[in-house]
């Protein structure tokens, strides 16, 4: 059968296709335009396609608002906002699609698959940094009693705008949508199997084998994506099927500390496992709890089953003190005894099973730290706030600090500082090279600053259409940008693609800049020759990292000569053709090299950029001549 959407169409005079983004067992997801928002980009999830009727459909609608409402209250900057549901009838075919934000930027399996193409994977300071960036995320969710059920390297987005990891495709969606199929689907439909959310390998045994998930559910996920990330295998090649151990040390080399949060967050029994997301980040900064979760007296929770089919039941009333009395028991063991027991009241297993595995602990907000190291990080966000920075960037720039500081001193091998006086040294390093990115960031306009976490690949077309006013193609604006850009971040690869990272943010801003200049006449220079046979010589002065572009419209079958002289390897010079009667491209481009000459085959404006790559302010003489 031929999809009825397709690129293009508009659903609910609402939502413009613009393409598929893929296709899972409930449906496909596209990425679309919403009309309603500027065109804003968002993403649309078929949910329950196989559901046929109206009635169907309204009760599935209904289903879904009422047993995974609670996705609509997640507010977190790392989770897509679920904007809404809706129905629509195409084709005589009834869908019901699920609105959620649209993240720019490459999954963890995208960048893994890239990396192992380069024979490279993921390192330690990375993983800790996405541990860091990530836990805290699952605090909140687990806290709201929602669990994600199917975190893999699928699942997870880094945000080009800031470089932080994003949480997507939370496995009620799909929960929902096999309960509302099962039952609602039409009667000669053939019944589907029972479905277990969650992926063989990086879903936890308890999970796929009978359904029950808890906060450590989430964190054996992630434990598995981490490894997925060190060694480039996938879970099936580093679990043994027979013991259920995994054999990953071999594959990958890091610090004794993370082996050891790693081997436990994978532990084989939830009652091995962490507890919480807060347990895992006290953990890797080597400050575990002083007490075991197991031996803290409280009051029991109450009981909130967590999207789970329907039919809804009370809660069970559970006796702690009989359950704790069984000292000789094991936790798991105890656990699979009173849901057999319970599941034969009448089907109540599966609730008891959430409520009890989740005894150990409510999620508890992470302490705000009140040492030196929370002192120093408070005196960096506070000039941060100085440089009118939007906070949504500060994710962002942690992470740059992060980045610069672990490649500066290797021998840390990526683990996170402690406080106290053994890392006070390390911990003023650190404060140092975030002063310094700061002090670059003042080398950026205040209004450029402030859009800092919020460019994206709009701006780059915007800048486009508005350089090419000034008869300038969007390269010469890139080598102005460029210029600046790696002089204030010289260890910087050329040829890496920054725009996707944090780091492509400050380039975006200084890009943003350098359109500015270029507008205000303050970095260009049109050239009028008297006649077809003239030249020009024009002199000029640049500081480090800066720029000037020139352009002359010149006629076809010209021959031009260009000479720059400038102090040695003090210079870069790019020629851009006009590209009217053929495409347009390089006849140099940040070249060293001071001379070029030839016969011009379009006519137009030619671009001429000098941008200068020295330390020092230097003068420099161009000279054009044609004939």
């Amino acid at each position: 059968m031929t999809n009825p959407i397709y690129p293009g169409i508009t659903l609910s005079n609402h939502y413009r296709i613009v393409r598929e983004l893929g296709q899972g067992g409930f449906g496909r997801t596209y990425l679309a335009e919403d009309a309603h928002r500027f065109n804003e980009p968002c993403v649309l999830k078929e949910f329950a396609p196989q559901v046929q009727g109206s009635y169907a459909l309204q009760k599935s609608e209904e289903l879904f608002e009422r047993e995974a409402g609670v996705l609509y209250k997640l507010k977190h900057n790392q989770i897509p906002n679920f904007r809404e549901l809706f129905r629509v009838n195409i084709s005589d075919r009834g869908y019901l699609f699920l609105v959620q934000d649209y993240i720019p930027g490459q999954t963890y399996r995208f960048l893994l698959d890239a990396r192992k193409r380069n024979g490279s994977r993921f390192i330690e300071a990375e993983i800790n940094q996405l541990l860091i960036q990530l836990l805290p995320v699952l605090e909140y969710t687990h806290s709201l009693g929602v669990i994600h059920r199917d975190i893999s390297p699928d699942n997870l987005i880094l945000r080009s705008s800031d470089g932080m990891p994003v949480l997507i495709d939370f496995g009620g969606v799909k929960e929902v949508a096999a309960t509302a199929e099962s039952l609602f689907a039409e009667t000669n439909a053939t019944p589907a199997p029972a479905t277990r959310i969650g992926k063989l390998g990086y879903a936890p045994a308890e999970q796929m084998q009978m359904g029950i998930v808890c906060p450590h559910s989430d964190l054996y996920a992630l434990a598995a994506t981490v490894l997925v990330l060190l060694t480039g295998k996938e879970p099936h090649q580093l679990l043994d099927s027979y013991t259920l151990n995994w054999n990953w040390r071999s594959q990958c080399s890091v610090s004794p500390n993370l082996a050891l949060v790693l081997d436990k967050m994978l532990a084989h029994g939830p009652g091995d496992r962490y507890s919480s997301a807060r347990e895992v980040l006290q953990a890797l900064s080597g400050n575990p709890p002083s007490v075991p979760p197991s031996q803290v007296t409280q009051a029991p929770p109450e009981l909130q089953p967590i999207a789970v089919p329907p039919p809804k039941l009370p809660g069970i009333p559970v006796s702690m003190s009989n359950i704790r009395s069984q000292e000789k028991l094991p936790a798991w063991k105890m656990v699979l005894l009173v849901v057999a027991v319970l599941s034969s009241m009448g089907g109540v297993g599966w609730f008891a099973g959430n409520y009890l595995l989740n005894l150990q602990s409510k999620v508890q907000k992470i302490p705000v730290a009140t040492g030196p190291k929370r002192q120093q990080e408070d005196a960096l966000h506070d000039r941060f706030q100085r440089l009118e920075i939007d906070d949504k960037f500060y994710n962002g720039y942690v992470s740059l600090v992060d980045e610069t500081f672990y490649k500066k001193y290797p021998e840390l091998g990526g683990r996170l500082l402690k406080e106290g006086e053994d890392d006070r040294n390390w911990r003023e390093k650190w404060q140092k090279i975030g002063d310094e990115l700061l002090d670059k960031l003042e080398n950026i306009s205040t209004n450029a600053r402030k859009r800092l976490g919020s460019y994206d690949a709009s701006d780059i077309s915007r800048r486009k259409a508005e350089v090419n006013k000034l008869n300038l193609s969007s390269r010469a604006l890139n080598d102005l940008a460029d210029a600046k850009f790696f002089h204030l971040f010289p260890e910087e690869r050329r040829d890496r693609d920054i725009l996707n990272l944090a780091i492509g943010q400050i380039w975006q801003a200084i890009s943003s800049d350098s359109l500015e200049a270029l507008q205000a006449g303050a970095s260009i220079e049109s050239i009028e020759f008297e006649n077809r046979a003239s030249s020009k010589t024009l002199k000029d002065n640049l500081k480090p990292g800066e720029g000037k572009a020139y352009i002359a419209r010149l006629a076809q079958n010209q021959t031009l000569r260009v000479n720059l002289q400038a102090p040695r390897k003090s210079t870069l010079l790019s020629i851009y053709t006009p590209g009217r009667t053929k495409g347009a491209r390089a006849l140099l481009e940040d070249a060293e090299g001071l001379s070029w000459s030839g016969l011009l085959d379009d006519a137009g404006y030619y671009e001429f950029v000098v941008v200068s790559k020295s330390s020092e302010p230097i003068s420099y003489e161009l000279n054009l001549a044609a004939e």
